[in-house]
This record gives C-alpha cells, structure tokens and sequence, in this order.
C-alpha cells in the first residue's frame, strides 16, 4: 500500500512566494556552439561561466562542434535546431539564417561600433547588413629571418618594399647559401584562393568585379604580372613551392621570407628564430593590402531568446573577453589595442597596420555566385602555375577559368 505524503499549506504557500519573488524562476537559456578543439575549450569554457555568474537569469551552455561545425551549423539550420549564438565566418552560405544585428547596435549607441576596426565590418556582413559581431583576426605580413638576412649582408624589409625587393633578395640569400636546400623564400603550392586574392588588390585588381564577374580582373595584366612573378621566383630557384603553407621551411631555416598571418608568432619564437616582421611588399607605388582572417559572433534567426543571446555576444566581443584572449588573438577593439600598446609593438603592431591600410576590399567569396566553384577551379589554377612539374603559362590557365565561367 503507497503511503501519501501531506506537504503543510505554508510549505506550499513559501514555494509559491519564492518563486514569485524569482528563486524559483527559469533561466533564460542560450546554446552558444563553437569550432574550436579540446585545447581551447577550458578556456572558453572559464569565460563560460564567469558571464554565467554575473547573469543569474541566464544561463549559457557550450558546445563544442569542433572540426564537424560547418556540417552541424548547417544540420541544424536546416532542422530548425540552431544554436542561439555561434562562431561565424561564412556569411555567405549561413546569413539567411542568422539574425541582423543592425538594430541592436544601434541601441548601444555610436561608440560601440566605433570601437571595433573599421576594416571587419565587411568580413561579417553581407550585402550591406551586419550579422556578426568580430571576435578576432588576423592580417597578413612578411616574416623574414634576420639572422639569414645578416649573413648575406642585406637590410631588411621595409614598408615601401615591392615584391622586386623580394626577387632580389631571395636571389641573394639562396646565392649566399649554395646548399641547394636553402631558398630564399617560401610559399605554397595548393595557395588558399581566398588568402591569394589580396596580392590582386594590391596590384590594382582582384578575382572578380563588384558584379561577380571574373572577366578583366581575373586576365587581367595585372593578375598575370603577380602570378608570373610568384612562377618566376620558384622557376629561377630561389623560392620554395612548398606543398604545405611554409612553416617547416621557415622553423627550420630553409627559408629566410614568407606571408603569413599572426599564427607563426609563437612557433617561430618557441623555434628560437630570430625574426621580424613588415608589411606585405608592394607591387607598385600603392601601400599593399592584407586579406582578413576574421571570426564574428552572430545569431540564430530562430533564437527564442535573442535578448539573452544578445548579452551574451556583448560579453564575448567585449573588452573582458578580449583582454582574456590577447595571449593567443588579436584584439579587435581600438580600445584594447590600445591599453596594451599593440598597435606600436614590432611585431604586432604591422598587422595592425595591414588592418588599416585594408580597408575598403570585398573577398570574391561575398561577391560571387557559385564561389566554391570557382574556388575549386582557382586551386586547380595555381597547381598547374605553381608545380614545379607543371608551371603553365599564367595568361593561359587563367584565360580558360574565365572562360569556364562565362
């Protein structure tokens, strides 16, 4: 026989009144979904909590997508199962499932957009509309050797250097050495066409028009000068088409130069190379132009609490945050970067200065259709430029992408 339980009324009448006065309320809920991996995620998961601890009616819970986020990104949209707020850098393919966050900017008034570097507004919009919010990024710059650039008695990179400075001192370096190994310069064979496009900008034209057309851009002079001359460098043996980004050769001093973005500053200095950094060389009297690696924080369309999600992007883009991550990533607010002197630090402060000067440049991927088409057809493209067992003439393999498409 089942023995029922008597609660007193005033247990039941205290249960009522503590929950009316909000002991018992139910938290606002915000599934935030990030890519990193396992190092990462003690991390996130401290900052986590210290926004959980400071906001008693909202509770957010990480996941971590790692490797697999754009596949469950994209099952989740398409399952309506979206996490409230998520990482964020393929505008194009997820904005027509993200939330505009122009209004609640505009809530916050002009200074806080006014806060963040002009140049990553573009790399977290689409067609004019905010959708995320930049958490981190990163420019491109020259790394060079200084100990390599001593022993062959040059001077080292400056801002006005143009990529014929490059040819000249690899020329140099790979001269000095005679080893057969040791190149003056590094870069990849299979280049991301994403992080190429930037060296187009530079000399005055790009993969594509504001109208996602390739044709004029893509074969022009100018895009077949920069690729003849990334040819030429390898061909005339004082560069290294490395079938990976490059690190390996400049770690172990198989190279004295290459483009990169901030990532290599801890592995060159954990390798004990003594190096420096300058801003991408010139390919005429023009200042050059970095690409952007940029992560935005954006929100869920179908968020069902998009005030909580809301503050909670605020925390994670906020100066808290970005001082919490300043190890590890660039911080994206001028106010930031200025406590911590960033933008006048040797190394730091050139991607900096590549921010700046980058202002104003749309990638092809926001603008043209079909992007992983062509993107695939430009791998392809630099294959057969860049492989020393192919090395195609630029003016040709470009001309047939362009026809491909047209």
């Amino acid at each position: 026989m089942k023995k029922i339980l008597t609660v007193p009324l005033f247990v039941i009448f205290a249960g009522l009144l503590l929950a009316a006065c909000g002991g018992g309320r139910q938290k606002n809920q915000v599934r935030f979904a990030t890519w990193d991996n396992a190092e990462d995620l003690d991390d996130q998961q401290a900052l986590v909590d210290r926004f959980n601890k400071s906001h008693p009616d909202i509770q957010v819970i990480l996941e971590a997508y790692g490797d697999d986020f754009d596949t469950k990104i994209a099952a989740s949209m398409g399952g309506n199962d979206a996490p409230d707020v998520m990482y964020m850098w393929n505008y194009p393919v997820y904005y027509g499932g993200l939330e505009n966050l122009e209004p609640y900017i505009a809530k916050e008034g002009a200074s806080f957009k006014d806060n963040y570097y002009e140049a990553l507004w573009p790399y977290n919009s689409m067609n004019g509309v905010v959708y995320g919010i930049p958490v981190g990024y990163t420019t491109h710059a020259l790394f060079y050797n200084k100990d390599m650039f001593d022993k062959a008695g040059l001077s080292y990179p400056t801002e006005n250097w143009t990529y014929d400075d490059v040819y000249a001192a690899a020329k140099a370096i790979t001269e000095h050495y005679r080893d057969g190994i040791t190149k003056g310069y590094v870069y990849p064979i299979g280049y991301d066409p994403y992080d190429f496009e930037m060296y187009l900008w530079s000399a005055g034209t790009a993969f594509a028009g504001p109208d996602g057309s390739t044709r004029g851009y893509l074969d022009s002079p100018e895009s077949i000068r920069v690729f003849s001359a990334f040819q030429k460098i390898a061909a005339d043996g004082y560069a290294i088409p490395a079938e990976n980004y490059g690190n390996p050769a400049m770690t172990s001093q198989n190279a004295a130069m290459y483009v990169n973005g901030s990532w290599p500053i801890a592995r060159l200095t954990e390798a004990g190379i003594n190096f420096g950094v300058a801003p991408i060389p010139r390919w005429g009297s023009k200042p050059s132009v970095s690409i952007l690696s940029s992560s935005g924080l954006a929100m869920s369309k179908a968020s069902k609490n998009k005030d909580a999600a809301w503050e909670f992007i605020k925390f994670w883009t906020g100066e808290e945050a970005n001082l919490y991550r300043i190890e590890y990533e660039l911080p994206v607010l001028k106010s930031v970067a200025a406590s911590r002197n960033l933008e006048t630090d040797p190394v730091k402060g050139v991607f900096y200065d590549m921010l700046k000067q980058s202002q104003g440049y749309t990638p092809a991927s926001f603008i043209v259709k079909n992007w992983s088409q062509l993107s695939s057809d430009l791998e392809l493209a630099f294959e057969r430029m860049f492989n020393p067992t192919a090395r195609e003439a630029p003016a040709a393999v470009l001309s047939e992408v362009v026809n491909k498409r047209n």
